[in-house]
């Protein structure tokens, strides 16, 4: 009797309670479509450039998750699909030549801009 009440609970957790954690898990915005491509890690379409003596700062947008990375002066354009090799991230990043800070920048030590 015990087995039994302990495999119903069970199945109702599992059957209603993990649907809900399983939303709550997942991080990717709604607005993301089925065709988006999904890239490496450390690869993004340009979406904004900022230009500083020694360094270009770019916002990336990997299949819905925006991210800065601040890369050795680099030429790009808004869309370009940049791939870059990470060398170190700075979370609360003040940048005094910008005047701005960045919640969270990854300071990269070489970028690509694949074909």
């Amino acid at each position: 009797m015990r087995i039994s009440h302990l495999i119903t609970n069970t199945l109702i957790i599992f059957i209603f309670i993990a649907p809900i954690y399983t939303q709550a898990m997942h991080h990717e915005p709604a607005e993301i479509s089925a065709t988006q491509e999904k890239m490496p890690n450390n690869e993004g379409i340009v979406i904004e450039i900022l230009e500083t003596t020694g360094y270009t700062y770019m916002e990336l947008n990997n299949s819905g998750r925006k991210f800065w990375i601040a890369a050795p002066t680099t030429k790009v354009k808004k869309g370009d699909h940049v791939r870059f090799v990470e060398s170190m991230t700075m979370e609360n990043f003040a940048s005094k030549t910008l005047n701005r800070t960045f919640p969270r920048v990854i300071f990269v030590s070489s970028t690509q801009v694949k074909q």
